[in-house]
């Protein structure tokens, strides 16, 4: 049931200097802030303008700072009050808003008044807030979640280590498919917009019926296939066919598989020179310590695939269960005028749902990073950016660069905002991961990664 908040009307008070503000609580997400403005408050910043513009001014019939001041009022004057009363508007709204320390969304909104005397010399300036609401986290809530251990068990292994060798080993162009053969076949069906060139292994399909097709075939040749049941995981579409997630569920179409070429590879031998080829000379010495280096490496990336999983899991059980209103009336007017192009009512409700999740979020986050004091320092942004280009470097071969040729580059890197604040974006998220994994009480579950994959996507 939604929470109906009823208040009585609360006027606050605030002394700036000689100016009064005074805040008009509407509800618990609404607000008013009148903001007086007195003659005193801007008479001084007016004559003092006015008077330079005397000094430079240049009007035919007068010398340069000889212009009587009473042209320069009639010409200028009611420009620069204008000006003069927004600056000091604009000062003290913002003085005000940090020493009371509102949390506010978005920017406070100008009433418009259609009756205002600007030959007055006292002002009234009302604005409209849109106040954060209050709510509390809960990350120790009882929930469904799952953390997962992504093992590279024995198959992956030994489909790996058979990669390997085909991949270092002689490969031979045929102009024949025999058995054991690997083609590049272009899938095509013009009805679905498919039209994909790739490298395929023929025991990949699900139904040795659909391999022996290919048997005989020459380069050239085109063969149909039914996608349905195709593969042994329909997954296995989205890389070959290039069809999206939604789509390959229960894709049922015929496909024209164009033989573009056929090759096969003499394996290469387990031996030391295959070994230091893939890790370096003596890192390994026997298939035992490949598979196990292989499953180390693996593993360390299946890490990251299932912390990203978590992290989102987690992100959705909040954005589920942290329950709280938002100030939505005040928060459309104010997108309908915040951009550079003013949007119209509909617009701004539109951009305002589809952006409303991602506010929700924000404002957990905020109030997890507070409660949990998660900040980053200078440091916490240089270790993390150190080791990212060490990885990088590493990917590229130099496994041991220099620690001054890491600081440059490492200094070039943080001498970009976009990249400092992209890099403490990542900075953050990992900081957050690490909380939920201490923090929320998720059960454990150790699986392969094709159980993985089929967990992810809720089949």
């Amino acid at each position: 049931m939604q929470k109906i908040y009823t208040f009585a009307t609360q006027f606050i008070v605030y002394k700036s200097q000689e100016m009064n503000i005074t805040r008009t609580n509407v509800d618990a997400l609404n607000a008013v802030v009148t903001v007086e403005v007195s003659k005193n408050d801007y008479a001084a910043k007016v004559e003092k303008v006015l008077a330079d513009y005397r000094k430079t001014a240049s009007i035919p019939g007068f010398r340069k700072g000889a212009v009587p001041m009473s042209l320069i009022q009639k010409q200028y004057g009611k420009a620069v009050l204008l000006e003069e009363v927004n600056k000091v508007l604009q000062e003290n709204l913002n003085k005000y808003l940090t020493e009371e320390k509102l949390d506010i969304l978005g920017n406070p909104l100008p009433k418009v008044s259609e009756d205002f005397d600007w030959n007055k010399e006292d002002f009234s300036f009302d604005f409209e807030l849109g106040l954060a609401p209050e709510f509390s986290v809960d990350l120790s809530a009882k929930n469904n979640l799952t953390s997962y251990k992504i093992i590279a068990d024995d198959k992956m292994l030994n489909d790996q280590i058979e990669r390997v060798q085909k991949q270092y080993g002689k490969l031979i162009s045929k102009d024949t498919v025999e058995e054991g053969d690997d083609l590049k076949l272009t899938f095509t069906n013009e009805a679905n917009g498919i039209n994909n060139s790739t490298s395929i292994e023929l025991d990949v399909f699900k139904d040795k019926k659909t391999a022996k097709k290919f048997i005989g075939k020459k380069v050239g040749d085109v063969v149909e296939l039914e996608t349905k049941g195709l593969f042994d995981d329909d997954h296995k579409l989205m890389d070959y066919l290039k069809v999206d997630h939604d789509a390959v569920h229960g894709l049922d179409i015929i496909v024209s598989a164009t033989i573009d070429g056929v090759t096969n590879s003499e394996k290469a031998e387990l031996n030391q020179e295959l070994f230091d080829k893939l890790f370096g000379e003596g890192v390994v010495s026997s298939v035992e310590e490949v598979k196990a280096k292989i499953k180390e490496d693996a593993e360390k990336q299946f890490m990251q695939q299932a912390d990203q999983k978590f992290l989102n899991d987690v992100t959705e059980f909040l954005l589920e269960n942290t329950k709280f209103d938002l100030p939505s009336e005040f928060l459309i007017k104010w997108l309908q005028n915040s951009g550079e192009k003013q949007l119209t009512a509909a617009e701004a409700k539109a951009e305002f749902e589809k952006s409303e999740k991602g506010l929700r979020y924000q404002l957990i986050e905020g109030k997890i990073m507070t409660e949990n004091q998660l900040q980053i320092n200078f440091e916490d942004l240089k270790a993390f950016t150190t080791e990212l280009i060490k990885k990088q470097m590493a990917q590229f071969g130099q496994m041991n660069p220099t620690q001054e040729d890491i600081d440059g580059i490492v200094a070039r890197v943080l001498s970009n905002q976009d990249e400092v604040r992209r890099l403490s974006e990542q900075v953050m998220s990992e900081k957050m991961l690490n909380l939920f994994k201490d923090k929320v009480k998720a059960k454990s579950k150790e699986v392969s990664y094709e159980e993985f994959v089929k967990e992810m996507y809720g089949e």
